[in-house]
């Protein structure tokens, strides 16, 4: 019986295969630099979430293990950042400042070599990208607990950015502080987040000065040059900032995901599966609004969610927001006559089903 291999030899083996990756892996890039070649020459948009979407159900469909699926999509994603780098440099704002859940969303859906720009408020990124300045946005639409984000909803009003992607990412909310749990005498972050730790709150931090931020990045940078204070936010702004995790995960709900939007000048490709999203105000008419959702439910689309905004013009006059399960390209029959109801009916975008939360 033969004895098994040494740990010596099992390296060995582990470094010949990281010779092979690398080499690979720039043999890839090779590839991609051509194919960044001819997108700049026919004017074809660098990131392409439709392609991005394929890659990752090929990697899932080819992994036969022991690695996960999840640690297969990271070092893809990452790779596609590698790529975009060097097919023309990609500029993402997003809500800042740095360190936010935004700013996590958005190193988790184009990784590490894109140049990440906060901004500060959710319209600015819409302008961004209308103007030019930055190549996509990415903005929170929705959360599982807080419901929409108004800001968001309100800014497509007066915007020509186009929905073309979306990411889903877990919220974990973590006690930030250069300083021990015993010093600690105010907590600073955004309203919304209190109320989404309001049990911890209750339990450990009753008789604590709890304040408001004007984000949970901005209460981080109170903590690292304010004695005294902790902050609550994402484990990222605990990086940025110098700050160590008092309390970890203090959320209510554990299960709590936020969806972002990616937003850029023009919608996404079909991929197979899509979603997307449409803005409408209705006719004054009675049953108008019943009207245009019959029309989608006689051509078989199935409507994900629905959301209405006032139309800040006219009172009571309301823009609604509903999500369709299909891409645009095949609903245009719907499309069409739904717009008979509408004063105003307009396609945001269309968009890949985001299979996975980050």
């Amino acid at each position: 019986m033969s004895e098994p291999p040494s740990l010596d030899d099992l390296r060995r083996q582990i470094d010949s295969l990281d010779s092979k990756i690398v080499d690979l892996l720039n043999e890839r890039a090779g590839f991609v630099v051509q194919i960044g070649k001819i997108k700049q020459l026919t004017n074809v948009p660098i990131y392409a979430p439709d392609r991005e979407k394929a890659v990752m159900e090929k990697v899932r469909r080819l992994n036969r293990g022991p690695l996960q699926d999840r640690c297969l999509e990271a070092v893809y994603r990452e790779l596609m950042s590698g790529s975009f780098a060097l097919e023309k440099p990609l500029k993402i704002g997003f809500l800042g400042p740095k360190g936010s859940f935004s700013h996590l969303a958005s190193i988790g859906k184009f990784g590490s070599s894109v140049e990440h720009v906060p901004l500060a408020d959710i319209s600015l990124v819409f302008q961004e990208v209308s103007r030019g300045h930055i190549d996509y946005g990415l903005v929170p639409v929705e959360n599982s607990i807080g419901g929409g984000v108004v800001d968001t909803l309100d800014a497509f009003l007066n915007s020509s950015a186009k929905i073309c992607a979306e990411v889903l990412i877990t919220i974990h909310h973590n006690l930030l502080s250069k300083e021990p749990w015993e010093k600690i005498r105010s907590i600073f972050s955004k309203p919304e987040v209190f109320s989404q730790c309001r049990s911890w709150l209750s339990a450990m931090a009753k008789d604590l000065d709890v304040q408001p931020a004007a984000s949970s990045s901005r209460a981080a940078e109170m903590a690292a040059q304010q004695p005294g204070v902790a902050a609550i936010g994402s484990s990222l702004a605990g990086e940025l900032y110098g700050l160590h995790i008092l309390f970890e995960n203090i959320e209510d709900n554990p299960d709590n995901v936020t969806r972002f939007f990616v937003i850029g000048r023009e919608g996404a490709k079909k991929s197979g599966e899509d979603k997307t999203a449409i803005m409408f105000t209705t006719a004054h008419k009675p049953g108008a609004l019943a009207e245009v959702l019959d029309v989608f439910k006689e051509n078989g689309i199935n409507l994900t969610d629905i959301e209405k905004r006032p139309s800040k013009k006219v009172n009571w006059e309301y823009y609604f927001f509903i999500d369709a399960a299909g891409h645009s390209e095949d609903m245009k029959v719907a499309l069409e006559q739904a717009q008979k109801h509408c004063l105003q009916l307009t396609v945001l975008g269309s968009y890949p089903k985001a299979r996975e939360v980050l």
